[in-house]
């Protein structure tokens, strides 16, 4: 008599090894993620690149997949009648875009645009595997709701910035914070654009900065000569 053979018992999931993840979800808050949404994460994601000034969505674009970058910039930004643009935020490495965030969940279209600043990698979710994380997965609730918390944070600080404190005193708080080794690489009119300002009202206070010693001027590059007593000017009442 044959006897039919055993039924196999089904293969054990196996979790996705470190080495196989992308940087973005072996640090950072992603890390934290239950294995399952991990190899859900490893299996749906499409790679993104942009070259730098490459329009990552512009206003009228829908949202359909939500954007980790990996490495790189992305710059956020909305324009006035006239024209002037005006610089929302940055999406740098491990971060999410707020507006893709609300665009998918809501079903609106974008009303800013995004142009990549550097040569930009990321990953990118299509819009259902985002549903079915956001509905699975307690870790990836959490990332995507503390990262719009904290991008809306950052956005209302802002607004009371630009309402409340002077543009000369924004002007040096923003040169120490972008600032690499000391410099900062930017034209006037990327640093107006920062705070929300025009050119020539950067240019002058440059130039007052310079005249006191605080910073030196080049085209296209700004060194912080004396980080200290711009950290003194920028912190006054």
């Amino acid at each position: 008599m044959v006897t039919s053979p055993k039924s196999e018992a089904p293969a054990p999931a196996v979790s996705p090894g470190k080495s196989t993840l992308p940087a973005v979800l072996q640090s950072g808050a992603l890390s934290s993620l239950e294995d399952s949404a991990k190899d859900l994460i490893l299996k749906q994601m499409l790679p993104l690149h942009l070259a730098a000034g490459q329009r990552a969505f512009r206003p009228g674009f829908a949202c359909s997949n939500y954007i980790v970058v990996k490495k790189g910039s992305v710059k956020v930004s909305v324009f006035t009648e006239s024209g002037r643009e005006i610089v929302l935020y940055r999406v740098q490495d491990g971060e999410t875009c707020v507006l893709t965030t609300a665009g998918l969940l809501s079903g609106e279209h974008y009303d800013a645009e995004g142009i990549a600043e550097t040569d930009t990698d990321a990953i990118i979710l299509p819009k259902a595997v985002f549903e079915d994380l956001l509905a699975t997965s307690p870790g990836f609730r959490r990332f995507v709701f503390s990262s719009y918390g904290e991008r809306l944070q950052s956005l209302i600080g802002l607004v009371q910035e630009v309402a409340v404190r002077h543009v000369d005193r924004r002007l040096a708080r923003h040169l120490l914070r972008v600032a690499k080794a000391g410099v900062v690489e930017a034209t006037h009119q990327t640093l107006a654009n920062d705070l929300h300002t025009a050119r020539e009202v950067v240019t002058r206070l440059l130039n007052d900065f310079a005249e006191k010693g605080w910073v030196e001027l080049v085209r296209g590059r700004v060194t912080v000569a004396d980080p200290q007593a711009l950290e003194d000017f920028a912190s006054r009442t």
